[in-house]
């Protein structure tokens, strides 16, 4: 079925120019297809939309958990970020080994670029920036380092000529 993501929230995200060039290039090498299912619930309303990313045979909307164990969790194998499973064994269950890692991933970025935790707060579709705030405050940046580079900028522009005894106007 279709639903809303986390929490039956639709949010708007900025989309960078690269992702959008990356998006395009993806939709002309696989074009959308329309893919009716239930609306909200199983047995709700069949809606149609046009999905970007589909089964590898192209049929179908992606199972989370189908993209999970077969592309997301060998991609981090191949990484190094989590070990290969032994032989007849499944990755392992890990919360910060699942999809909500690139979540986590997108607010530390933003973070460190310096966006303000209420637009992160709208971009992750949290009831409150205070929830954000008290969430992905470790991931924030050492305000030590923006200090001093603050101080440093402000006195960056005043004229470096000496100012001692040395310049005081004969008489």
């Amino acid at each position: 079925m279709f639903a809303p993501p986390k929490r039956n929230k639709e949010r708007d995200v900025p989309l960078p120019d690269r992702v959008a060039h990356i998006l395009k290039q993806h939709m002309e090498a696989f074009p959308p297809i329309d893919v009716t299912l239930p609306w909200l619930r199983s047995d709700g309303p069949p809606t149609t939309k046009q999905l970007m990313f589909t089964r590898l045979d192209g049929t179908g909307a992606v199972r989370r958990t189908d993209f999970n164990t077969r592309a997301w969790k060998p991609a981090l194998v191949a990484a190094g970020v989590i070990p290969e499973p032994k032989a007849s064994e499944r990755h392992q269950a890990a919360r910060e080994h699942g999809m909500h890692a690139l979540r986590r991933f997108y607010a530390s970025v933003l973070l460190d670029a310096g966006e303000n935790i209420k637009a992160l707060n709208r971009y992750l579709g949290h009831h409150d920036p205070g929830f954000t705030l008290r969430v992905y405050t470790h991931l924030m940046p050492s305000s030590d380092a923006r200090t001093r580079k603050a101080v440093d900028g402000l006195y960056e522009s005043t004229d470096p000529a000496p100012d001692g005894p040395e310049t005081a106007q004969g008489q």
